[in-house]
């Protein structure tokens, strides 16, 4: 897959979910878009865990990443 980025890729799948939703694609066209649909859904998904892997993670005075530990306004 080319890089892109994670709208466009989010863009691009809502696409093809909705033209495999309408049902009026030949089965050989739905199975190619249903495999680029994984594909895309896949990218997006590994997008998203890596963006919460860097917010729930923070650096600590010496430099050291620590993990996010919220302390709901308590401390």
């Amino acid at each position: 897959m080319t890089k892109q980025t994670f709208a466009d890729a989010m863009t691009e799948l809502e696409e093809i979910v909705r033209k495999l939703e309408q049902g009026d694609v030949p089965l050989e066209e739905a199975i190619d878009l249903y495999k680029k649909g994984m594909e895309l859904s896949k990218y997006c998904h590994e997008k998203l865990r890596n963006a919460e892997e860097q917010l729930i993670s923070i650096v600590n005075e010496n430099g050291e990443k620590k993990p996010f530990e919220p302390t709901n306004g308590e401390e």
